[in-house]
């Protein structure tokens, strides 16, 4: 039973061993990188702070509503004024002519003038539809900045997964030299074979070792700058996950580009209607709380009181000079421009997704063939290791064959993972997300 407990309690310890293993080993996704890029970047904060300032802007144009509230004050003097002492002095009533005392000449006055519109034409609801639109642009402006992320850590993490391969690669050939390595120097201590035959093994050896330690110090470079980027704990042991995007390329084009310009047409829109909204008739209330000598327009009255003025007025520009015209004439243009280089736009995108949609169909025939390659060129390797061991080839030549497969294996990885990239590129071209 003692065997059975100890065999039992080494098992478990051997599975908590790997499963802690397994759990330090990350796996990271591109999706995840662009997610958490868009999370962590500075840029990320602009789209809050482009909503606080529109609705501070459509706060004060929503205030074009309220009534305004102004407080006036000004004191003067008249150089002549009416004077009815004159006139009155030949009528033949006695004592008028001094009842009626001449108006003064200097007149002081502070009041407190009220305006409430009643009716504006559409211009406040145009405003806030205009500045509504330039909040979505600089929204989806920000998006588009955002997503030029994509590019950059496409480049980063395809190439963390083209050196890890390649170490891979390295430390499996390094294994083999040193395999043969061993069995070329029992050969040299029996007198089979020359030393100068070890020493090609062991200088292939140091080489493939000095580009190992060349592919570590890239690999730790381009991780850094990914960790960077993206904002997450990404380190060399960290393994990315090849993306496998087995969708339609002929997916419809969503870039937030275009979609810059189509909003762009709409702020054009909301500026045709506020630009319209200047020929309507605009209604007003208004009334005036003053104090006054004269106060108010009892000009007869040489004291100082209060008194008040009410009233609705209408304003209807009928004649603008061709004003508003030549403004809708201009957004009209500007419509046009807008449509062109909207156009030009989607002209280049499909030219770039056809030249990418080349790309993967030239990758995809390479991949067929790398199998049926790879598969020749271990056979003529086999066959090499056994003609070195029997001494019919020298290392050189051993050297040469194996190589060759080498470079086979390193075209096929290469081959695939520039597959994966390319379909992962067609779709950032054509501005849709990954799977």
């Amino acid at each position: 039973m003692s065997g059975i407990r100890k065999n039992f309690f080494l098992l478990l310890l051997i599975s908590i061993i790997t499963s802690q293993g397994i759990e330090a080993q990350k796996i990271i996704t591109l999706k995840e990188c662009y997610e958490s890029a868009l999370a962590t970047n500075s840029l990320s904060g602009e789209k809050n702070m482009y909503v606080e300032i529109s609705g501070i802007k459509e706060k004060n144009i929503t205030a074009g509503w309220l009534p305004t509230i102004d407080i006036n004050a000004n004191a003067l003097y008249n150089s002549e004024v009416v004077d009815l002492s004159s006139s009155l002095g030949s009528l033949p009533f006695p004592g008028i002519a001094d009842a009626i005392s001449p108006m003064p000449h200097d007149q002081y006055k502070v009041t407190l003038d009220i305006n409430q519109v009643i009716y504006d034409g559409g211009s406040i609801k145009s405003a806030r539809e205009l500045e509504r639109a330039e909040l979505k642009i600089n929204e989806k402006q920000t998006e588009s900045d955002l997503y030029k992320l994509r590019s950059q850590i496409n480049t980063y993490y395809f190439n963390i997964l083209l050196l890890k391969r390649q170490k891979e690669l390295l430390e499996i050939y390094i294994e083999l030299l040193q395999k043969r390595l061993r069995s070329v120097q029992s050969a040299v201590e029996n007198g089979v074979m020359l030393k100068s035959d070890a020493d090609v093994l062991l200088s292939e050896k140091i080489n493939l070792q000095q580009q190992l330690s060349e592919n570590e110090i890239r690999m730790n470079s381009l991780v850094n700058a990914l960790s960077d980027l993206t904002g997450k704990d990404i380190d060399p042991s960290s393994e990315l996950e090849l993306p496998v995007q087995t969708s339609d390329l002929n997916k419809e084009i969503s870039r937030p580009e275009l979609q810059v310009f189509d909003m762009r047409m709409g702020q054009l829109s909301a500026g045709e209607s506020l630009a319209a909204s200047k020929r309507m008739p605009k209604a007003f209330g208004f009334a005036t709380l003053g104090y006054g000598n004269p106060p108010g327009s009892n000009f007869f009255r040489d004291e100082f009181d209060t008194y008040y003025i009410i009233g609705a007025g209408l304003k209807w520009n009928i004649f603008d000079w061709n004003k508003v015209r030549n403004e809708k004439q201009v957004i009209s243009l500007q419509k046009n421009i807008i449509n062109n280089r909207k156009q030009d736009l989607t002209d280049n995108i499909r030219r770039q997704l056809e030249i990418k949609k080349a790309e993967i169909s030239n990758l995809e025939r390479m991949i067929e063939s790398d199998a049926e390659l790879i598969g020749i060129r271990k056979r003529i390797t086999a066959s090499a290791g056994s003609q070195l061991e029997n001494g019919t080839i020298t290392s050189t030549e051993y050297l040469n064959i194996l190589n060759s497969e080498r470079q086979v294996m390193i075209n096929a990885e290469i081959h695939r993972i520039n597959l994966s990239l390319a379909r992962v590129e067609y779709l950032n071209i054509s501005g849709n997300d990954l799977e």
